[in-house]
């Protein structure tokens, strides 16, 4: 999905950066079947895409705004299916995806309704009871990243909201505000974890699977 045009960082950083929050696949496994049908929104090089194909996953395909994070996937995995989007919408059918995986994909889109249209999307395109997988970030409590809350809080209009040094802008989240967010599905799995951010720092996050309610 299209994030406040961040289009370019992401291109300039392609080759670069690894997203190493781990999938946990041993959930997704207990939720869809190998010959279902899989989205990643955000897929960005493609890595949870090829850890499902390595585990026998058949119909895989990827979406991402990003070109260069596109053509990155496209050289080291040339057997999957990554498609350059707009980001603007999901560029397939209504209930065409048995499951759809958003990984660090909501910290990208501070902004409510833009959070809320790509929920929007994954459910239009899902099929009835599809399986929606998230990993993203919560609040921290640590004196680096209360700092740069408070200092962006009032540019952004939203806590948790925060601008790197080379001008990608983030977000950590409430655990209130994923609730919300994902109130058109039924809880199935949410753990609370840490995980490890691409530039090497340490952060609350999370993994979600939730059902689409009918």
């Amino acid at each position: 999905m299209k994030i406040h045009n961040q289009e370019k960082y992401w291109d300039k950083v392609a080759e670069e950066k690894e997203f190493p929050t781990p999938f946990q696949i041993k959930y997704f496994e207990k939720c869809v079947s190998k010959e279902m049908n899989v989205l990643d929104v955000g897929c960005g090089y493609g890595r949870t895409l090829n850890e499902l194909y390595s585990h026998g996953f058949e119909n895989l395909t990827g979406i991402d705004y990003s070109q260069a994070m596109i053509n990155r996937g496209l050289r080291h995995y040339p057997y999957l299916n990554l498609i350059k989007t707009d980001g603007e919408r999901i560029p397939f059918p209504d209930k065409e995806f048995d499951a759809v995986i958003l990984l660090a994909v909501l910290t990208s889109s501070y902004k409510d309704d833009e959070q809320i249209n790509i929920i929007s999307e994954i459910s239009r395109v899902l099929k009835d009871d599809g399986i929606l997988y998230i990993n993203d970030y919560l609040i921290n409590q640590d004196e680096r990243n209360l700092k740069r809350y408070h200092k962006y809080k009032n540019k952004y209009g939203k806590y948790g909201v925060f601008k790197l040094p080379e001008g990608a802008i983030f977000r950590h989240h409430t655990e209130k505000h994923i609730m919300e967010l994902t109130k058109g599905f039924q809880e199935l799995v949410f753990e609370k974890t840490v995980y490890n951010t691409m530039n090497g720092h340490k952060s609350n996050g999370f993994y979600y699977i939730g059902k689409l309610k009918k």
